[in-house]
Order: C-alpha cells, then sequence, then structure tokens
C-alpha cells in the first residue's frame, strides 16, 4: 500500500475512531442511570454498533489490538442484548476498563503512525464531533487560519469608522469658515477686484464643502455596508469554531464515576446548559479547571454515604455543572455540590500556616474574601496530602486560568449545605470588549468583563485607611491609586481638583482596586494581539491593541495591575515568614537500599540534611536519640512496618507533631484511609511518584 495514501487513512481513522469511542464512552454512561429495560436495549443497540464500526475500521488498517478490544466488547453487548447477563455495576466496570485500554492503547506513540508530531493532543475520548450527511471535514488549523483573518478586518472597521470622523470634523471646520465670512462681509465693503476674488473664494469653498460633505455621506454609507459585512463575516466565521460544553460531558461524567468509586462516595453529575457553544480554544483552556473543580467537589465536598445520612442528606451527593450566557460576550460556568462546604476558620488557619497575605477585609470579618482565600497557591484544607489533592494547587490553577483568559472567578459556601464556584470568561478569544482610557498621554484598554464601574470621586470622598488613601464603596473601603503610579508613568494630572478624576473599580475574584485615570474615552470591541518572543510576559501588560485611528493601545493585564498596586504600597501587604537558613533534618526509612538511595539523593539535593534507616524499629530508635523535622518512609518494612511507625510516633508526646510522609506501592483506597487513620501528613503513592510530589509534600509540611 502506498506510504502517503496509508498516513491519509490513519488520519482518517483517527477522526473515526474518536467519534465511537465518544459514542461508547455515552452509552456507558447512560447505561448506568437508566434501569428501564426497553431504554436500556436501545443504548445497548446504539454501543454495540460503535464497536462494531470501530472494530472493522481497525481492522482496515491492521490494528489488531484495537480489533481484539472491539471484539471483547461486542461480546459482552451481545450478552447484554440476549438478556444473558445485564449492565451491572461489575460488567460496566468491565466495559469502562475495555474502554480505557483502548483509548491509552490509540494515543501511545506508535498506535496509529510513526510520526510523534501526529498524535492527538488528548485522549479520543475526550473529543467529540458532530457528524452530519451534509458536513465536511477539515482541519483545525485551517479554521483557526480563517478566523484571525476575519478578526483581522476589524482594524479595517475600526479605521473605516475613524475615516467617518474624521471627514466629519473637516466638514465641521465649513462650517466655521461660513460663519466668518459672514461677519467679514457685514463689516466690510471691499472694492470691486477684491470683491470679485472674494466671491470666487466663497463659490470654490462652497463647492469644496459640498464634495467633502458628499464624501462625507458616502464614507458613512459605505462604513455601515462594510461595518455589516466584518460583522456578520466574523460572527460566521467564529460559529466554525464554536462547540458545545457537550463536547466535555462525557469525560466529565466519567471523572466524576471514578473518582467517587475509587474513595467510596456516591454522586449523580448533572451538566446544564450543554447546547451552550464556546470558542473552541476557549474550552480547551477551560477543561483543566473544570477537572480541578470537580475533583475539590468529589475530595473535599461531598461526604460519604454514612455521613450524609447521619446528617439528613440522601447517600448520593448532588454535583451540578451550569452554563449560560450572560452579558452579550461572555458565559458564565459554576460548579456546586450539596456537599459539607467550607469551614472558614480552617481556610484562615491554612493561609496563615503558609504565611499567605491575608486582605484587610478578611481581617476585619469578611467571610466571603475568607473564602476567598482557597484560591492562593497552598492553602489547603486537607488532612493530608495525597495524589490527588492537598497541596493547594487546583484551585490557584482555576483562578489563573480565568484570569489569563481575561475572565474572573468567585466562591459561595455554607457549611452543611454545599459549595458553588463560578467562572466568567469571554465567549470567544481574540476580540472582546474593552474600555479606552488615557493615563499620561497615552492611551490603554482595560477588558470590561473586569471593569465594575466607572464613576468619579471628589476630594471629600477620599479617606486615609492605615496611611493609605481609599474610596468607600458600598460602605467597604477600596484602595485608591494612581494608574501613572502603577504604571510608573510622569504624572501629567493636576492633583487638584479632584471633583473631575475619573476612577475605573477593578475586580479580579474577591480583590477590589480603585484606579484613577486621566480620561474614560469610550467602550469599544478590540482585537487582542498578543506578545511574542522576548516579550512573552510583560508585567502588567496582556497584550495590545490596533485602534481605528492607527494608534496602538496596550492592553493591560488587571491581576497584574492589583499585585503592582499591593507591592506599590496601595494596598496593605503582609509578607511570608522568611525561611530558616539551618537545613531541616529528615529521617528516610525504606529497607530497599536502591529507594533508599534515590530519596537520599532527591532530599540532599533539595538541601536537606539527612539520615537512613531500614525499617521501622531503626526509624523509631533514631527518633528518640536525635532531632528530626520529618519522616518520609516506605509501609511495607520488616520487624515495623510504616503505618505502625506513625502510630507510635502519634502516640509518643515529644514527636505527635513530627510531619510523616508515607511513599509505598500500596494504591487502594483502604490503604490510603489506614494511613490517614494513624496520623501520616501526606500519602504518596510510588507508581505516579516525581520528585516535585515529595518535595513540594516535605516544603509544605517540615
Amino acid at each position: 500500500m502506498d506510504e502517503e495514501f496509508l498516513r491519509t487513512l490513519r488520519a482518517t481513522f483517527k477522526v473515526e475512531a474518536a467519534e465511537h469511542l465518544q459514542a461508547l464512552g455515552t452509552g456507558l454512561m447512560e447505561l448506568e442511570k437508566t434501569a428501564a429495560p426497553a431504554a436500556q436495549l436501545a443504548i445497548i443497540e446504539t454501543v454495540f454498533r460503535a464497536a462494531h464500526s470501530l472494530k472493522g475500521a481497525a481492522r482496515a488498517i491492521d490494528l489488531t489490538e484495537i480489533e481484539s478490544l472491539c471484539q471483547s466488547l461486542e461480546g459482552l453487548f451481545a450478552a447484554w442484548k440476549r438478556r444473558e447477563s445485564l449492565p451491572d455495576p461489575e460488567s460496566l466496570d468491565r466495559a469502562h476498563r475495555i474502554l480505557d485500554t483502548m483509548v491509552q492503547t490509540l494515543t501511545a506513540p506508535a498506535a496509529v503512525t510513526a510520526d510523534p508530531a501526529r498524535q492527538p493532543a488528548e485522549p479520543p475520548a475526550a473529543v467529540a464531533l458532530t457528524v452530519e450527511t451534509d458536513s465536511v471535514r477539515i482541519a483545525v488549523s485551517a479554521l483557526d487560519e480563517r478566523l484571525l483573518e476575519a478578526e483581522e478586518m476589524l482594524a479595517i472597521k475600526g479605521a473605516s469608522d475613524q475615516r467617518v470622523i474624521e471627514l466629519g470634523a473637516l466638514a465641521g471646520r465649513f462650517t466655521q469658515w461660513r460663519k466668518e465670512w459672514a461677519r467679514i462681509q457685514q463689516r466690510t465693503r471691499p472694492d470691486p477686484g477684491l470683491g470679485d476674488f472674494l466671491d470666487w473664494n466663497h463659490d470654490y469653498l462652497r463647492a469644496l464643502e459640498e464634495k467633502v460633505v458628499g464624501l462625507r455621506r458616502t464614507a458613512e454609507q459605505e462604513r455601515l455596508l462594510v461595518g455589516k459585512l466584518i460583522d456578520d463575516l466574523l460572527a460566521n466565521s467564529k460559529k466554525l469554531l464554536m462547540l458545545p460544553l457537550a463536547t466535555l460531558s462525557t469525560l466529565l461524567s466519567k471523572l466524576v464515576r471514578d473518582l467517587t468509586r475509587d474513595q467510596g462516595k456516591e454522586a449523580d453529575l448533572t451538566i446544564r446548559g450543554e447546547e451552550v457553544t464556546i470558542d473552541k480554544r476557549i474550552l480547551e483552556e477551560l477543561k483543566d479547571p473544570l477537572i480541578h473543580l470537580l475533583r475539590n467537589c468529589v475530595d473535599h465536598g461531598i461526604e460519604t454515604p454514612q455521613q450524609r445520612r447521619l446528617a439528613g442528606k440522601p447517600a448520593r451527593a448532588a454535583i451540578t455543572v451550569a452554563v449560560a450566557p450572560v452579558n452579550g460576550n461572555q458565559v458564565e460556568i459554576s460548579v456546586s455540590d450539596d456537599g459539607a462546604g467550607i469551614d472558614v476558620a480552617e481556610v484562615m488557619a491554612a493561609a496563615a500556616r503558609r504565611g499567605v497575605a491575608v486582605p484587610e477585609a478578611v481581617q476585619q470579618g469578611g467571610e466571603s474574601a475568607a473564602l476567598a482565600l482557597v484560591f492562593e497557591t497552598e492553602v489547603s484544607t486537607s488532612p493530608m496530602i495525597t495524589q490527588l489533592s492537598g497541596r493547594g494547587l487546583g484551585l490557584a490553577i482555576v483562578r489563573e486560568k480565568a484570569e489569563k483568559l481575561g475572565g474572573r472567578v468567585g466562591i459561595e459556601s455554607r457549611r452543611g449545605a454545599g459549595t458553588t464556584i463560578r467562572m466568567t470568561v469571554p465567549l470567544t478569544l481574540a476580540t472582546f470588549r474593552g474600555v479606552l482610557i488615557e493615563c499620561a498621554r497615552r492611551l490603554f484598554i482595560v477588558p470590561t468583563v473586569q471593569v465594575e464601574r466607572v464613576t468619579r470621586f471628589r476630594a471629600q470622598d477620599v479617606q486615609t485607611v492605615e496611611g493609605r488613601r481609599a474610596l468607600a464603596l458600598n460602605g467597604r473601603a477600596v484602595a485608591l491609586v494612581d494608574l501613572s503610579e502603577v504604571l510608573q508613568l510622569p504624572a501629567l494630572r493636576a492633583v487638584e481638583p479632584l471633583d473631575a478624576t475619573a476612577v475605573l473599580i477593578l475586580g479580579a475574584g474577591e480583590q477590589r482596586l480603585a484606579i484613577a485615570v486621566d480620561a474614560v474615552l469610550d467602550e469599544r470591541e478590540v482585537l487582542v494581539k498578543r506578545f511574542g518572543k522576548p516579550l512573552s510576559r510583560v508585567r502588567n501588560i496582556a497584550g495590545a491593541t490596533i485602534l481605528g485611528s492607527g494608534e496602538l493601545a496596550p492592553i493591560l493585564n488587571v491581576p497584574d495591575l492589583l499585585k503592582s498596586a499591593r507591592t506599590g504600597g496601595g494596598v496593605a501587604r503582609v509578607s511570608a515568614p522568611p525561611r530558616p537558613a539551618q537545613a531541616k533534618r529528615i529521617l528516610i526509612v525504606e529497607d530497599s537500599i536502591t529507594s533508599r538511595m534515590l530519596l537520599k539523593g532527591i532530599l540532599e539535593s533539595a538541601g536537606y540534611d539527612t539520615k537512613t534507616a531500614v525499617d521501622g524499629i531503626d526509624a523509631f530508635t533514631a527518633l528518640r536519640a536525635e532531632r528530626f523535622d520529618g519522616v518520609v518512609s516506605d509501609v511495607e518494612m520488616p520487624r515495623m512496618n510504616g503505618f505502625d511507625l506513625t502510630a507510635r510516633i502519634r502516640a509518643d508526646r515529644a514527636l505527635a507533631q513530627l510531619p510523616v510522609v508515607l511513599v509505598t506501592a500500596l494504591e487502594s483506597r483502604e490503604d490510603r484511609e489506614r494511613g490517614i487513620d494513624v496520623g501520616a501528613n501526606a500519602y504518596l503513592v510510588k507508581s505516579s511518584l516525581d520528585q516535585s510530589n515529595l518535595l513540594d509534600a516535605l516544603r509544605r509540611l517540615a
């Protein structure tokens, strides 16, 4: 077979396989929720056909392993169809395992093609494609290019607007000329020669005025026509890359299913607004935050069935993902659960332990501001670090992703009733609504989604709070800074009077900042121009846009502005406690000499002082004789295992507070729960251990 044709065939197979795997995953999830026999048979027929079609496609390009796995699924589905067996939890788990193996096989480097550059960026089961009889397949990269070309035409639309404004201003100058001409004629009586010249001059300028007015009228008509064509082209081009949230439904449903089973919990995931379409690029950026939020719901939010029954709740928890368009070009995504809620006191205690800056609003008792601390890196209320949680990174990643997209994130929680986290992000990535402002004779754009309000303040509105300027808004003091100070630009605006000073109230999460500017000029749709290397990351600046006048206007990065204002004295700042200069001592307990030396090398390279022990008894003897800042221990060891060693440490008054990290090959839920019961601070599984996990755990605990 021709090599080029084979590559084409394999590329086609990847797309087809993604469709069949999506159908299989969705069908299996539906079977778990469906009890009616007739409805089950309809679903079984659908997944049976998908497995059969995928088997035939795999056979065509000699993927024998996929063919064999499809054969196994067909056998299982056939037994369900004949009612020889039922789709009970055990057989459904088996089907899911086969499906997972199939996904892993197809995403392996040599699965479909030997060219690594052609490998899909994500498992096929996480991809959903809409297939219709009147559709064609086209590379996403080609659609990206067409959309970019359409977006670039916004500059033409802006230039057309600017030309109309300029022609209008020119026509206005003729009006002023006519007034001046009439005034002069009334006051002077020129001689005939000069009068003839002035009459000719008058007629000439009147003809010129008519020409300019005609050009302005034509330009206005062309502006309306071109504007509509560009708006329609851009809107239709965006639709090519708009995907419904339903493309992530199977991935999210399976994630919740697997996590709850692994932790011995029960939950139903409901997804609302699956039909809402979002820019594919934004949807890809949202996948990780949604995964983090759902993991958080399962790990921190919902309780075990027994705990829920004791609290008077149904044994099965309810987790909801809801999507709804807001404010035209934005979409709100909320993830909620009916679990235990968040203990604000625990959050503040966790922040204090890690030296995280506590805003004034939190210190004054603001519960909503205190809840926002969960978005800070390293703030976690989990009693134990595992591969799933406890490092305080998940919600920090959620906030960073939302802010990177020009959005914001908020949280609501009630003890015993559950938690809701809301993300508001743009529907499209390249264009957005922005507020055009002027500061120090320069133009800037601020994303509208992060501007709460635009107002003016007077001298008597300014307060002094702890030596810093602030405005009172809705009964709350909001720090006030000049944008020129934050951006370190020369202040060209007079300090007095303050009555006419414009101010933008910016917000990101629970943080608020009032920024004074020289003028607020307009709100408009702008095209984002991202910076390339070496300007990939510029403090306070997210990108730039070209205005209709041809001027370049930087787009301000609001989260960066909030940080810069804090560090520049605009907002109170609490510094983290300094780390001790003396190296911390860690006791490594491991019976395998290879593992022992590996752990020793990792910790000493990170600056720790280490000592080793070969089992629990050897370790406990060392702990009673010397001082250590933490223990890293295996579980399965002769004489005394890691569980018993941890229990002995917790029972000893002098050692009870010593951090213990268990590093083991035991990865079942029962083993992790036993680790929690005996008092371990972290439980890391060797099969997925990397040195960053271990060092991160020690840095937090020891």
